[in-house]
């Protein structure tokens, strides 16, 4: 009766210590597959932002050029004496600031990993805004 006891310990001590040992790997198996599966999660978001970024280093260059040439109006506003030329001025300016602040949102929406489809839409409005900011300059021009 002894050796039947030894032995079934024995078996029950031998498959408990398998099945730690498959729990183990088990757990390895499943890190490992979480891990991957963040890392690839985490390559194809930065590969589709790379796209919203070049579109926002146009953007800035489109700011950036419309900004001088603001700058070269205002000296010809400045010097003519019409107030309507200067009253449109202020308004355009107001909207050439609303870009650069439209601007600066789609910036924060990239560095805080929003959805593409927040980062587009705020790409569009900073393009409408721009795209505002220079029809408003051109109605200033036509003032001068």
């Amino acid at each position: 009766m002894k050796r039947s006891r030894l032995n079934l310990f024995k078996a029950t001590s031998m498959s408990i210590s398998v099945l730690g040992i498959i729990l183990i790997i088990a757990t390895l198996v499943l890190f490992a597959y979480i891990g991957i599966s963040s890392l690839t999660s985490s390559i194809t978001t930065d590969v589709g932002s790379g796209s919203a970024y070049d579109q926002l280093a146009v953007l800035k260059s489109d700011y950036n050029t419309l900004n001088d040439q603001f700058t070269s109006v205002q000296q010809s506003v400045d010097t003519s004496n019409n107030k309507n030329a200067k009253t449109a001025f202020i308004n355009a300016k107001l909207e050439l600031v609303k870009a650069n602040s439209d601007i600066n949102d789609v910036e924060s929406a990239l560095s805080a990993g929003k959805s593409k489809d927040e980062v587009t839409q705020r790409i569009n409005a900073a393009q409408s805004q721009l795209n505002t900011a220079r029809s408003s300059l051109a109605s200033v021009k036509g003032m001068l």
